[in-house]
């Protein structure tokens, strides 16, 4: 199993308001900047500003009142379509939504144009020693229209993103490259294995202070780490369990005395969150295709085609799955020493995690029976023979299940 942690560089990225925030702080920027130059450079560009001081504070001010009632507008949109997503579909799928680039643009190139007008509304003057930013007032007129055309792009994106196809899609196109990333192929190969001697010195790992769903392992670092202390690290969690304060996390065989530091950075290489997240966990992915299915099935809902349509995509991501193996637990050193061991998450335990929970609650549907039953049927004819059993033991509760 591969690390994919995530460098700093991409955390720093990863908010919401990260990167409106890099584009307010740019604009700003060039308010300041540009009209030191704009006197040298308005006489050598075509069709710029050409009114008094009066004229532009005007536009400035006009342009600063539209942009910052524009952009609530846009974070009400915002809003309004998070809390449908989270009604209609499931709470778990916001994290998509608020990471979506489009939205994140629109509302920078919003903020941009506020914060661009006044920071240049500031550097015109009138009177005798009057300075128009001619440039700078065409360029924040330019803005503008930018920033109608990423409405106009925003809508559209908004219209189409909250369809129920669109959501589902989604989620399964992140879940089968996960899928791609993180399971080996067919192929079989010989691995190292191990296991403590009977006596070893042993250390535990907690959480410490924290709890949350564990998002990420860095294997990278606990190989180091192990080899530097010449000890193996066994996780006691997989990615997306959920661990409270003071639980152990991962036990540290081969020294029974581990130092703070060296204890601190074994347990900053077991990432903890407050919510789950597809990075290393495809899960996660398929936990979110259930719970629309589920939701789709309740009285109050009573929607079986869109659960159908999250059953097709849970076949699309366990067809590539059960074609592959299930990762290796054991994650060795440049010498070929195992030095530390996971729990990944087992292809059968995927399996069940996609058809109980939508067998229990589509039993008394028509649909989704028949559906999950030439699911499991078809995967069956290209599943791994390790992989069968699981999927023959959810054959036979489809045979109870299926109505008659």
């Amino acid at each position: 199993m591969r690390s994919h942690r995530l460098t700093t560089w991409q955390r720093l990225w990863r908010p919401f308001w990260a990167l409106p925030l890099a584009i307010g702080i740019v604009a700003v920027a060039a308010g300041v900047l540009l009209p030191l130059v704009d006197g040298a450079l308005s006489e050598h560009v075509p069709y710029v500003f050409q009114g008094g001081s009066d004229g532009a504070r005007g536009l400035l001010s006009t342009i600063a009142t539209a942009m910052i009632s524009v952009t609530g507008l846009v974070f009400s949109i915002t809003m309004v379509v998070l809390q449908l997503a989270s009604s209609q579909f499931t709470p778990r799928v916001l994290g998509g939504f608020l990471s979506q680039r489009t939205t994140q643009v629109t509302l920078g190139i919003f903020i941009a144009s506020f914060v661009f007008a006044l920071t240049v509304l500031r550097s015109v003057r009138g009177g005798a020693d009057g300075f128009v930013p001619q440039l700078s007032v065409t360029v924040a007129f330019l803005l503008v229209l930018a920033s109608m055309g990423s409405f106009i792009a925003f809508i559209h994106h908004i219209t189409v993103s909250i369809q129920v196809s669109t959501v589902i899609s989604g989620i399964g196109d992140r879940a089968v490259a996960l899928v791609d990333e993180l399971y080996p192929d067919a192929a079989p190969v010989a691995e190292s294995t191990w296991s403590p001697a009977l006596g070893t010195p042993h250390a535990a790992v907690t959480s410490g202070g924290d709890h949350g769903a564990v998002t990420e392992i860095d294997v990278d670092v606990l190989v180091s780490l192990a080899r530097e202390l010449g000890v193996v690290v066994v996780a006691e969690v997989q990615v997306g369990d959920f661990v409270t304060e003071e639980m152990t996390v991962v036990t540290v065989w081969g020294s029974g005395d581990l130092a703070d530091r060296a204890r601190a950075r074994v347990r900053g290489a077991v990432l903890l969150e407050t919510q789950r997240t597809m990075r290393q966990d495809p899960g996660f992915g398929i936990r979110q295709l259930v719970d629309i299915a589920e939701r789709a099935l309740s009285p109050g809902v009573n929607d079986p085609t869109t659960a159908v349509q999250a059953v097709d995509e849970l076949h699309r991501i366990l067809r590539v799955l059960v074609t592959r193996r299930t990762p290796s637990r054991y994650a060795s050193d440049e010498d070929g020493a195992v030095r530390v061991v996971l729990r990944p998450q087992a292809v059968g335990d995927l399996v069940n995690l996609a058809t109980e929970e939508v067998l229990h609650y589509g039993r008394d549907s028509v649909q989704v029976p028949r559906r999950v039953e030439a699911m499991v049927d078809d995967l069956l004819t290209v599943a791994l023979p390790d992989h069968r059993a699981a999927l023959a033991r959810v054959r036979e509760r489809m045979d109870v299940v299926t109505p008659g």
